[in-house]
């Protein structure tokens, strides 16, 4: 047990391996690349102007930092955050299960020299390029509508990649502890929807109770909304750093223990 135990949380051991897998995952990707592309989008982009330009218009305006913006500019910054976040974990969560238990594609993959690690490297890394990938796309529309135009938005695509990586690496646990795809509903119901709620996508995390805005406070999705909201307001983030060692740390912790117990359900 000890040795099995010391086996499985040993550092990564990464080479240039998962380049192929990853150039594999997006070769099969590009033959499925508008309908795959359309789902990913659709619902973020309803959500918003149902609720941007419906509610927005009985909202009006929203009081953040002593400073009133368009509801519309505030629900954007935070869903774009959202899509990130939920384009990831299917990603990293539906796909990659296929991928790893029911096409049995990552045991082919092994028989060649790549081991495990860059396996699951290239997974996590993959779900976080579809991610960013689709939160361009959805940022090309905001900015045709014109809900933006900052220019302080090109530092959001590096953010929103760092975001991609954060939820694909902790999906990855989930992945590799799953039997089978309704294992996965655990998650979004009980932790990326009410993850959702209490960070400040929909309204100012002002109005949530003490406890509860404690909790939102660590939550990597708040994280990412309080880096990226400012840069659609053309301002720098407030405590900028702080944030972007919380996303950081969710990631490399994520993907740690993701690989350990990916490792595990492999034989070690």
């Amino acid at each position: 047990m000890t040795l099995l135990t010391t086996s499985i949380w040993a550092a990564p051991r990464l080479s240039m391996r998962w380049v192929p897998v990853f150039r594999r995952n997006f070769l099969v990707w590009r033959k499925l690349a508008i309908p795959s592309l359309v789902g990913n989008i659709a619902e973020p982009l309803i959500t918003l102007v149902a609720f941007g330009y419906g509610l927005g218009v009985l909202i009006g305006a929203v009081n953040l930092n002593g400073a009133a913006i368009p509801y519309i500019l505030f629900l954007a910054s935070g869903s774009i955050c959202t899509s990130a976040m939920n384009a990831a974990s299917f990603e990293a969560l539906y796909s990659a299960f296929s991928r790893m238990h029911v096409q049995r594609t990552w045991d082919g993959i092994m028989n060649a020299p790549v081991r495990l690690d860059d396996v699951v490297f290239a997974e996590m890394l993959w779900a976080a390029f579809k991610s960013l990938f689709t939160s361009v796309v959805i940022l090309l529309v905001m900015l045709a509508l014109g809900i933006s135009s900052s220019p302080m938005l090109l530092l959001a695509l590096p953010l929103l990649g760092l975001v991609g990586i954060t939820f694909s690496s902790m999906a990855l646990i989930f992945n590799a502890l799953a039997k089978g795809y309704d294992f996965f509903t655990y998650y979004f119901t009980l932790f990326l929807t009410p993850t959702m709620f209490l960070s400040g996508v929909f309204f100012p995390r002002e109005q949530l109770p003490t406890a509860m805005r404690l909790v939102s406070d660590w939550l990597p999705l708040t994280a990412a909304v309080e880096l990226i909201r400012p840069l659609f307001l053309g301002q720098w983030p407030a405590q900028g750093w702080l944030h972007l060692a919380v996303l950081v740390a969710y990631a490399v912790v994520g993907f740690w223990v993701a690989l350990a117990l990916t490792r595990k359900r492999f034989g070690g």
